[in-house]
């Protein structure tokens, strides 16, 4: 079947699995899987799928393919969380979400998914060493996106690429790392940023090159990291369109853009909320542009690039004061904060009297008065919190995803 753009919707969701009592990480992500589906494959679940990731530690719920509206997806992924919750139970393990796990030590702790595709997670740790915040300490939310043909990939990529920037300021959720504050509100991305120093090529600048077509996507993007990893990679495991660790991903196998920079939330109906205000703002941004596409698709990656790490250090309340950018927005100021402009941007994409204002215009509200996920946080934590205050909080978020609440630091 032929999707065309914003006809259906894919969405991934990572969930650390840890201790009830300790909040440690608990490698038996196969466990779980085997007590639910008999065996440790990925398998279905009515409307969602479970699967495996890199570490044990951590469980995927997905889509059962293509959903045709986002509305039901949070109810959708609440009863997995409550189905993996009830069978982690016995085990004294649950689900605890956000980007990062505040402890975790990755030398020390890591421990790679040692059943069906192992080869491909054993040559990534060969190559990489994924014993790295970035590699085993990373737990996020993807968007899958689908295009026709060359031309809606070329018109969805180009509003992807202009946005991915400022996606941190809305979905940052990841200012403790080792037991402290990390320097980032988005210290996992920051750290995602540097994890294939050995072989560049396969992140690159995270945000992705200005490709619009199938033939130079494979030309200019994919052959050159299977070219730098094939020396490594001798079997050839790694080559596949996955090996491409940009932060938005052309999969053309699923004819599908995928969406990776994007942290998880406290729980699912905070997650699809994000998800909805990307659409949203994506649609209104093609409708802005859809007279004049070039204007985008030429815009310099290495500028984008830029801002994406600023974005991803102080999250919503970095300044923009680039005019083109804001105007090629939509956004009529000389200035502003990331947190305006993505109120701009919802109120645009998400319209008074339309389904998904309904369903997530609270949510997202939320977060415009409370901030993203990852200041809550960090206000709630203080200037130099002790770990007992960061575990407080963290099993505060394990109740909020448990119970489908959002995470308010002045609850604490």
């Amino acid at each position: 079947m032929t999707l065309h753009l914003f006809e259906a919707f894919g969405i991934e969701l990572e969930y650390m699995i840890v201790d009830r009592a300790t909040l440690a990480a608990r490698p038996i992500a196969d466990e779980l899987i085997r007590a639910a589906s008999g065996d440790y494959v990925e398998f279905e679940r009515g409307g969602a799928a479970w699967s495996n990731e890199l570490v044990l530690h951590v469980v995927e719920f997905k889509t059962n393919g293509p959903a045709p509206a986002l509305e039901p997806l949070p109810a959708l992924f609440q009863g997995e969380v409550r189905e993996a919750n009830r069978l982690l139970e016995p085990l004294g393990a649950c689900l605890l979400p956000t980007g990062m796990h505040p402890f975790f030590d990755p030398l020390a702790e890591t421990r790679l998914w040692p059943h069906d595709y192992n080869v491909v997670y054993e040559t990534y740790n060969r190559i990489f060493d994924c014993r790295g915040h970035g590699w085993s300490n990373l737990q996020s939310a993807h968007l899958n996106l689908p295009f026709a043909d060359d031309l809606e990939f070329a018109r969805l990529h180009a509003v992807v690429r202009l946005l991915l920037p400022l996606l941190p300021g809305l979905a940052a959720s990841t200012p403790v790392a080792d037991g402290r504050l990390a320097p980032a509100l988005d210290f996992r991305l920051v750290a995602y940023a540097n994890n294939s120093a050995r072989i560049p090529q396969a992140t690159g600048l995270v945000v992705p090159e200005p490709v619009y077509s199938r033939e130079a996507y494979y030309r200019d993007v994919l052959q050159p990291i299977w070219t730098a990893t094939a020396p490594f990679d001798p079997e050839g495991n790694l080559a596949g369109e996955y090996a491409n660790a940009r932060g938005a991903i052309a999969r053309f196998d699923r004819m599908a853009i995928e969406i990776r920079v994007l942290d998880l939330q406290e729980c699912p109906l905070a997650d699809v909320a994000v998800h909805a205000a990307i659409v949203g703002a994506l649609q209104a941004l093609l409708a802005q542009h859809a007279g004049d596409p070039q204007r985008l698709e030429a815009w310099p990656t290495e500028s984008l690039a830029a801002l994406f790490h600023e974005v991803c250090v102080a999250g919503e309340t970095h300044v923009v004061r680039d005019r083109a950018y804001l105007d090629a927005l939509g956004v009529a100021a000389a200035e502003a904060t990331v947190g305006e402009i993505w109120a701009t941007l919802i109120e645009r994409g998400l319209p008074d009297g339309g389904a998904a204002r309904a369903t997530f215009g609270p949510t997202l509200a939320h977060v415009q008065r409370k901030g993203t996920l990852a200041t809550r946080i960090r206000r709630a934590a203080g200037a130099a919190p002790t770990r007992a205050r960061l575990a407080a909080i963290y099993r505060e978020l394990a109740r909020c995803l448990a119970t489908g609440e959002l995470f308010d630091d002045a609850a604490l």
